[in-house]
This record gives C-alpha cells, structure tokens and sequence, in this order.
C-alpha cells in the first residue's frame, strides 16, 4: 500500500511537470496525458482514494477530461465504475451523464448508468448489470471492484426506482434486484438510511410506501430543461461531426 501510496504522489509531480512542459505542442501534450490516465489506473483502483481521484481529475478537469474524449474514449468505462463505487457519486453523476450523451464509446457499464439516469429503464439496467459482471471479471484494473460494484449499482437501482414511485411492491423490488423479498426488505431499509428517503415499510403488505413530499412545479421544469439542453447539444454535435467528415 505504501508503494501505491509514493505511485500516486509521483503521477501528481508528472501531472504537474505536463502542465508546465511549454515546449510540448498541443498534440503532444494529449498523448502525454494519455500516457498518464492509462499509467494511473491501477494506481488510483488500489489507493484508498483512489477513486475519487479518479473523478476529480479525470472528470472534473477540463484538460484531462479532454484528453479522455479525443485521445482514449474507452477511459470512460473507468471513470463510471469509478462513479458508481464512489461514496461521493452525487458530486460526479450528472457531469458524467453529460459527457456520456456526448460520445459515442459504449460499454455495459456506461449503458448501465445510461439506462437508469437517462432512460429510466430498470429492465435494461438490470440486463445491463449482468453484463457488466463479465466485462469488470475480465478487466484487469477493475476486476478487485466487482462485488464493491455489484452492491452500489444494486443502491442506485433501488434508490431512483423509489424515487419515481410512491408505493412499491417488495417482491417488486426482489425481481428487480435478483433477491428473496425477505433479502430485499432489509436491502430496502439500508437504502432508505443510507439515502435518508422519506419512505416507510409496510411489512404486513408486503410495500414501501413513500412520503410524500412533492417536487415544486417550477423545479420540474428546471430539471426537464436541463435535459432537453444535454439532448440538443448532444444532437449538435453528432451533426456538426457528419458535416465536417462530409457525410
């Protein structure tokens, strides 16, 4: 851990020496940043931080960001996993879905956070959470994630599907996590502490029963703007794209 630990203290020096390298010319300092997100992910996917490093500097810093989108788009895989174990993914979800709309890099794990926060699919995003089992046992940098994987994405699912639902059915609710209604009532009361949601469970019933505690009209319509812009900008440039190869 302590070699990981001098690694990462390193990778922030050649951050650093990139950032202040003025003879490089602007391509040169894309594949140097390259180099440099591919040579920290095992570190930043065994440092105890690491993760959200991950998003702090793979996202959330612009030249960085775009060293992902121009140079290697496959990173983005990363940066999602990286999202959905994160114990801060409120801070990192919606820049992430604004830069997945954006490309055209698709895996199961990016179609997995798509089909949640994008399509609302929970059938797709348990197809999808299936899929992502195979692809995170295959990968090297990630393949120590699974189960830490498994269990968040088992959160958000639960999690948005009692958002947009004021009574729900736990055996419901264990389809959709692959659980026995028993495992999933008590997943279902973690998740409520966790998310600190306003719901109650009706044992006797067999129900979660949400507050009811109602969005403001003007927020809704904030929020579906918001939404709209990703969609149309997303829409520009996938037209501007064809324009300039001439298709």
């Amino acid at each position: 851990m302590e070699a990981v630990v001098s690694t990462q203290s390193t990778g922030e020096r050649l951050k650093d020496n990139i950032s202040a390298a003025l003879h490089l010319t602007y391509s040169e300092v894309l594949v140097q940043r390259a180099w440099l997100i591919h040579w920290g992910l095992f570190v930043y996917f065994n440092h105890p931080q690491g993760r959200d490093s991950i998003i702090d500097v793979f996202l959330h810093q612009k030249p960085y960001l775009n060293a992902v989108q121009t140079m290697c788009p496959h990173i983005l895989r990363y940066i999602t996993t990286a999202v959905v174990i994160s114990k801060r993914r409120r801070d990192g979800i919606k820049e992430l879905i604004k830069v997945l709309q954006q490309e055209s890099y698709k895996d199961p794990i990016t179609e997995f956070v798509e089909s949640l926060y994008v399509n609302f699919d929970f059938d797709e995003a348990q197809a999808k959470l299936k899929e992502c089992k195979t692809v995170i046992e295959n990968d090297f940098f990630i393949v120590g994630c699974l189960d830490e994987f498994t269990e968040n994405a088992r959160l958000i699912i639960s999690e948005i599907f009692c958002r947009i639902h004021q009574r729900i059915e736990i055996d419901m609710l264990a389809d959709n996590l692959n659980m026995e209604p028993a495992e999933a009532e008590k997943w279902v009361v973690n998740m409520i502490r966790l998310a600190h949601l306003d719901a109650k469970i009706d044992s006797k019933n067999g129900y979660v029963v949400m507050g009811g505690t109602s969005v403001p009209v003007y927020q809704k319509l904030i929020d579906k703007t918001k939404d709209l812009h990703l969609k149309a900008n997303s829409c520009c440039q996938k037209i501007d794209k064809k324009l300039t190869l001439g298709i």
